[in-house]
């Protein structure tokens, strides 16, 4: 462990060789492996685990329930959902050893992925995306998409401030919490930089 500036629950076990940011809160019966990566202000709800060269960047939140496996990379602000579940195998069998066939799945910047979700390993998720509660990602998901159902869809865009977008004629919408303007051009959005 690189410092002690992040609390443990009692209950837990961090395991040596893990680098924890300050701020980082680890809570009841969560485990951590030796040689994964967590970054500042993270909170680690009851009974997660995360497994070895898993990394997770600053401000991650993981709800209850929630198993990192190794092969996931979240970037900063993501917000994990309870018992919303990653895999690591896109085959896997009980009797075949498949621990180098590991596919490698991205949580980009400010995305969140909702309670029970499944994210079928090797599908990025694309920064200040939105996996509704219970979907099923097969594929990759696009910056800011709303993705629901099983398998899951895209119906439409959502906002950094976590709002739908609606885009007029000429391809621009405004957040309705905040008032920022996205544009939409060729399937993609991309935020007014002001």
């Amino acid at each position: 462990m690189s410092n002690k500036n992040y609390f443990t629950h009692e209950s837990a076990y961090v395991d040596e060789g893990c680098e924890i940011g300050e701020g980082t809160k680890i809570w009841h019966f969560s485990h951590v492996m030796p040689n994964c990566k967590i970054g500042k202000d993270c909170s680690l709800g009851q009974n997660v685990f995360v497994a070895s060269k898993v990394v997770l960047g600053n401000n991650v939140k993981v709800q209850n329930n929630v198993s990192i496996y190794e092969g996931v990379f979240c970037e900063d602000d993501v917000f994990l959902g309870p018992s919303m579940v990653f895999t690591n195998v896109y085959n896997p069998r009980s009797g075949v050893i498949r621990k180098d066939e590991y596919r490698q799945t991205i949580v980009k910047k400010g995305a969140s992925i909702g309670a029970n979700a499944t994210i079928v390993c090797g599908n990025n998720i694309g920064q200040y995306a939105f996996i509704g509660a219970g979907a099923v990602i097969k594929t990759e998901v696009p910056d800011y998409a709303l993705m629901v159902g099983v398998p899951a869809r895209q119906i439409g865009w959502i906002s950094e401030h976590g709002e739908r977008l609606i885009f007029d004629e000429n391809g621009i919408a405004t957040c309705p919490g905040n008032e920022e303007k996205y544009h939409l051009k060729e399937n993609k959005v991309t935020k007014e930089i002001s």
